[in-house]
């Protein structure tokens, strides 16, 4: 029996050395050799189980060496084995005392198969179908809000048709961190397709992948760059009180660094190269770790150089301290960061695996509008405009066109904040309380005092809110955004009531804001026609006192002020609590500074 057996497993390992390659793992076939075992040579496995045993049978050969007490191993993780993940390597010495026992050997034998088992050999990924379909997504220009809402709705969209592979064509030069990071977070948290992140170049295309847009590629599961385009560059920056750039600060650094970290090791990307973009103090450098190119920082390097087991050569400085690191495509692929250099679409397809390509993506007006109405001139404009026409609105009788501008102009700010998911109850109540205390102010308590003040901060609050997605900041580059999007809000208010004054000014003047103010004279009452009011321009310094018991014609009625004519000039004049007609005849009878009190 057990020799039937034993023909049966040598049968068996016969016809599986000579088994072609498994589809989908070219790294999956047999180790025939010397020369085909890699690093299995070069660490003195023993040539029968080199020469004899396929990847998969790989830890169960060397579960039966240890029982038969024969070679003397450890296993070490390593990545240049020749089958995909993190390899198993044997590497040869004298077992210690206490492992000779036979319990000893099947005690250690059975804690490296359960532990190769769980590190070396994770699921293959399996091919994809000849049908599954690819939607192309693509990121192109500043990283502005709007563009996060464009990636959301269009993967949404992508991900409702059935698309297997996520193809997002990134040609940027960065934009805005919080922009940068909405993405990104989302991208990670794409589970039903898997997402590439391709840097194209073509004849409208810059072919950069820089800042925000190399947080936004580290986010994807695979990477492809096509000839000439470059990636990196990633540290944040802010702007000085001269407009020039400088670096964000160790806060902002300090957290962007562990995100793109996270990212990198997330998807299997190189974290060193992930940290040399985004630290100026990275010391990253290109060696060799048994034969195999790496990009280490010099602490790990230091830690492989420590080890005997593991031979180690530094090749190059990529990134010293002090400098930002950025990689074109060749290097990126001979780093293993970029899976491959791509130039075409049916390529990057072929590559990836996908059969057609489902739908592209492309911005229509809408998205257009919106960046529009979402960059800081255009709401600072709109907050102008509409703080003048709400002015003009309470100098002009009724609810007429400077009240519609002033709504209008309002409906834009907070609209296009509402559509990139900004805009909440909080900046709308805010508003509207604002609104009400300066009403309050305007037309109830008299001058301008505390609660025309409160009203305009809570109205420049729910301005500032209507720009962010967060209340209070917690990071170095939310701090930067706040005070971005305060300095938008207080310009536009400063140039509103400069533009509110100009108007009261110079209004009457402008024949267009001369229609929309009241011109109307008096010119009259309703008891009849008034007097000429010319003559009453040369009553200053009179002598009212002169004027005390001399007679006069009421040339207006009197009810019971009106207008009469004494000594051939009009005066101002006040019955003393008597109806007195047009044309009645009246005697000055008082004078109280310059009122005149008249009988009949």
């Amino acid at each position: 029996m057990n020799v039937a057996r034993r023909a049966k497993n040598n049968k068996a390992g016969h016809a599986a050395r000579k088994a072609p390659l498994a589809e989908g793992r070219p790294n999956a076939g047999l180790l025939t050799g010397p020369a085909d075992c890699g690093p299995l040579a070069r660490h003195g496995l023993p040539r029968k189980i080199r020469g004899k045993t396929r990847n998969r049978h790989y830890i169960p050969r060397i579960f039966r060496v240890f029982l038969r007490g024969n070679p003397r191993a450890l296993l070490k993780i390593r990545g240049d084995f020749p089958f995909p993940g993190p390899a198993v390597i044997v590497k040869t010495m004298k077992a210690p005392r206490p492992f000779r026992p036979l319990w000893a050997r099947f005690f250690l034998a059975s804690a490296l198969l359960a532990g190769g088992l769980m590190t070396a050999w994770p699921d293959p990924v399996k091919p994809a179908p000849p049908s599954a379909g690819a939607w192309i997504i693509p990121i192109r220009g500043d990283i502005e809000p709007s563009l996060s809402v464009f990636v959301r709705r269009e993967t949404r969209k992508a991900l409702e048709r059935g698309a297997d592979f996520l193809i997002f064509e990134i040609d940027t030069f960065g934009g805005r961190v919080d922009s940068a990071l909405q993405i990104t977070s989302f991208i990670s948290s794409i589970k039903r397709a898997r997402t590439a992140a391709w840097i194209h170049n073509g004849d409208e295309s810059m072919g950069v992948s820089w800042s925000a847009g190399a947080l936004i590629a580290l986010s994807c599961r695979d990477i492809y760059m096509a000839t000439g385009t470059s990636l990196g560059a990633a540290a944040p920056v802010a702007l000085d009180s001269t407009g020039a750039m400088e670096s964000a600060g160790e806060k902002a650094v300090a957290a962007i660094r562990s995100q793109i970290a996270a990212l990198a090791e997330r998807n299997g990307h190189p974290v060193g190269i992930a940290l040399a973009m985004v630290d100026y103090d990275v010391d990253l450098w290109e060696v060799r770790v048994n034969g195999t190119v790496q990009a280490l920082t010099e602490s790990e390097v230091q830690r492989l150089e420590l080890d005997p087991a593991v031979k180690v050569e530094r090749l190059s400085a990529l990134s010293p301290p002090g400098k930002l690191l950025s990689l074109s495509s060749g290097e990126a692929r001979r780093l293993g960061l970029s899976r491959g250099v791509i130039d075409e679409r049916d390529s990057l397809l072929k590559e990836l695996g996908a059969g057609n390509i489902l739908g592209e993506s492309v911005p229509g007006l809408a998205d257009d509008v919106i960046t529009l109405l979402t960059s800081g001139p255009v709401q600072a404009a709109l907050i102008i405009a509409g703080l003048v026409l709400i002015f003009l609105e309470i100098n002009t009788p009724g609810f007429g066109l400077p009240g519609i501008g002033a709504v209008i102009a309002f409906l834009l700010v907070f609209g296009s904040g509402f559509l990139l998911g900004k805009v909440g109850s909080l900046e709308i109540l805010l508003f509207l309380a604002g609104v009400v205390l300066l009403a309050v102010e305007l037309f109830i308590t008299p001058g301008f005092g505390f609660l025309g003040v409160s009203g305009l901060l809570l109205m420049g609050f729910s301005l500032i809110f209507s720009m962010q997605d967060f209340v209070i900041p917690q990071f170095a580059w939310e701090w930067g955004l706040l005070g971005r999007n305060a300095l938008v809000v207080a310009g536009g208010i400063i140039a509103a009531v400069c533009g509110i004054a100009l108007v009261a000014l110079a209004g009457p003047k402008v024949p267009l804001v001369n229609r929309l103010t009241l011109k109307t004279q008096i010119t009259g009452t309703a008891g009849g026609p008034d007097a000429d009011l010319a003559p009453e321009a040369d009553l200053a310094g009179t002598d009212y006192l002169s004027l005390l018991g001399k007679t006069g014609v009421a040339c207006s009625p009197l009810r019971p002020s009106g207008r009469a004519e004494i000594d051939g000039r009009f005066y101002t004049v006040e019955g003393m609590g008597l109806y007195i007609a047009s044309g009645a005849s009246v005697r000055v009878v008082k004078i109280q500074g310059n009122r005149i009190l008249v009988r009949v």
